[in-house]
């Protein structure tokens, strides 16, 4: 295996991304000219021409214009577009010039120990973290993941994943949103879709972390459990719909404030007003158990 070490700073220049490009995106936007990612270590960068990858290894540090990653280590995979026209060319001194060349690409960024995803308004946490530039997808794993935005915390056992082109963000096992107001929903599975991106370029130059927050629709499969101010509801699939403050719950929903209890097999939320109302389906109807002299039921 052959590997060079280099300095303490490199730049990257990488191919522009899918259109939809969203919140902690490291593929920049279609159409613009391939923006640089500057990469800095403490602990040197190695070149490895075999493997075809530059490791940036000690307070890693990437950063593509809003985005910064850092972590213990930083893995940049890349890959020859014409390996016949490269092997004849010029052999290039460093990891800098094999990596802006026009005949290579970055195509995927590895981090791996304490990752921490930002922009200036939100935050990412993992232990391990991959983007594909191919894809335009980021995977977040490890322990006590953790995305805070300016409206919403979420949290969740297995995995946070984002879809740039699908413009949609998913959270898995144990996933949670907290929401600034600490009203929540909490399912097994947590499927966000984000809000178009801006129509007009001015709107779509704007800091990508602004956007992070505008969730359009959550859908909440398995275990689903949504807290208000005054109620409890669950059920086993769910939609909520942030900017309204309302969600639906659907199947086995129960409906619990204090001692008292309603079931049923669907139900409207109002995240705002704490409101929960619960709906009978079809042939059937709703059933619960009122306490006397228990707080009554909205």
């Amino acid at each position: 295996m052959k590997f060079r070490s280099l300095g303490a700073a490199l730049i990257l220049v990488a191919a522009a991304a899918p259109a939809g490009a969203q919140p902690l995106n490291l593929g920049g936007t279609l159409g613009s000219p391939p923006q640089p990612i500057q990469i800095t270590a403490s602990q040197g960068i190695q070149w490895q021409q075999e493997n075809q990858v530059v490791i940036a290894m000690g307070n890693a540090k990437a950063v593509r214009g809003a985005v910064t990653v850092t972590a213990d280590q930083l893995i940049a995979h890349y890959r020859k577009k014409n390996p016949a026209a490269a092997g004849a060319a010029q052999a290039p001194g460093s990891a800098t010039d094999i990596l802006n060349q026009g005949n290579t690409s970055l195509y995927e960024i590895e981090a791996v120990g304490h990752v921490h995803i930002y922009t200036a308004t939100d935050n990412a946490w993992g232990d391990h973290a991959v983007y594909s530039m191919d894809g335009a997808v980021l995977v977040l794993t490890g322990k006590h993941l953790k995305l805070t935005t300016p409206d919403d915390t979420i949290t969740a056992r297995d995995s946070v994943e984002y879809y740039a082109a699908k413009r949609q963000a998913v959270a898995r096992g144990n996933a949670l949103i907290v929401t600034s107001d600490g009203r929540s929903v909490a399912a097994d599975t947590l499927i966000g879709d984000l809000a178009p991106a801006a129509a007009t370029p001015a709107a779509a130059g704007t800091d990508i972390a602004s956007q992070a927050g505008q969730l359009r629709k959550v859908e909440a499969i398995g275990h689903v459990v949504i807290h208000t101010t005054g109620d409890t509801a669950t059920g086993d699939t769910g939609v909520y719909l942030p900017q309204q403050g309302r969600a639906r719950l659907g199947g086995d929903v129960h409906i619990i404030q204090g001692p008292n209890e309603m079931s049923g097999s669907d139900a409207l939320v109002n995240m705002k007003t704490g409101i929960a109302t619960l709906l009978a389906g079809p042939g059937g109807q709703v059933a619960g158990t009122i306490i006397p002299g228990s707080a009554p039921q909205k």
